[in-house]
């Protein structure tokens, strides 16, 4: 978030107020802002990202309940959509892409023992990244709300 600050004034007293007003006032968003990116700095940054986001892939293959899901999927795409997704909702500098999850997720069956199961693979290859159990919360956390648009079975 940038904040711009223009200030003109005639006297020292007239230009000491406003800065310490702004001072105050953007203390809390630079606080939020490396807030935001400290979980993307957990994960290891872009490179983090991109080697879990990998794993991710493979194990999400391997797995027999996750497998049927991906067999027509371009993975090249997918790993990069999903980079950029990990890397917004950690609040790292990268813009999401794709497609909302609602529209991504049309017209493919995904209940919520789907969700449940990705959720699990996830763990699994964020634990085989040797991503702290902490920082693993915060990321399932930020990425939970998206099951309202996600799973499109009851």
């Amino acid at each position: 978030m940038k904040l711009l600050l223009a200030c003109a004034a005639a006297s020292a007293a007239l230009i000491i107020a406003p800065l310490a007003q702004a001072q105050t006032q953007t203390a809390p968003a630079a606080t939020a802002a490396a807030a935001d990116a400290r979980l993307y700095n957990d994960l290891g940054g872009q490179p983090g990202l991109t080697r879990l986001v990998d794993r991710f892939w493979d194990d999400l293959k391997a797995d027999a309940r996750m497998a049927p899901f991906f067999v027509d999927v371009n993975a090249t795409q997918f790993k990069a959509r999903l980079t950029e997704q990990f890397c917004e909702v950690s609040g790292g500098p990268c813009t999401y892409t794709g497609a909302d999850m609602k529209t991504a997720h049309a017209g493919i069956d995904v209940t919520r023992a789907d969700f449940n199961a990705l959720v699990e693979v996830l763990q699994r290859s964020m634990d085989a990244q040797g991503i702290g159990f902490t920082v693993q919360n915060r990321l399932l956390a930020r990425l939970a709300p998206m099951h309202r648009d996600v799973v499109n079975v009851r």
